[in-house]
């Protein structure tokens, strides 16, 4: 009996910490890289557990628009930066800065933005990271 209360026991908390160890790391992104781009805000997606800023940039090479998706905090840590939902539109002129994905694609970690009209927001801990 105290064996089976053991083993439901374990299986309890296996099951409970399941969803903490769900969220994904940031190794996808390269933190030894920065970026940054000036275009035009497309979506801003205000969204748990991560929001997300789509920018248009246009290609060096061909002029065409490309979409850049940026994974950014949740909502309540992008409050305490000064974000809200209402921060940026689309069409709004933005300047990011970001670490890229590793495999190339168009997206990155968010690190900082310059908004219309001069706001800088920046990533809480992305101070520490060039010190």
């Amino acid at each position: 009996m105290k064996l089976r209360a053991l083993c439901v026991a374990m299986i309890a908390a296996a099951s409970f910490s399941a969803p903490a160890g769900a969220h994904h790391s940031f190794a996808m992104f390269d933190a030894g890289k920065t970026v940054t781009l000036q275009g035009t805000v497309k979506e801003f997606e205000w969204t748990n557990p991560h929001s997300w800023l789509r920018v248009n940039v246009a290609d060096d090479k061909t002029g065409k628009n490309l979409m850049w998706a940026l994974e950014l905090s949740s909502p309540a840590r992008l409050t305490t930066m000064g974000m809200h939902a209402d921060t940026v539109k689309p069409g709004d002129k933005v300047s990011v800065t970001f670490h890229p994905m590793r495999d190339g694609t168009r997206g990155g970690q968010f690190i900082q933005a310059e908004l219309p009209g001069g706001k800088q927001v920046v990533r809480a801990n992305a101070r520490d990271e060039n010190e």
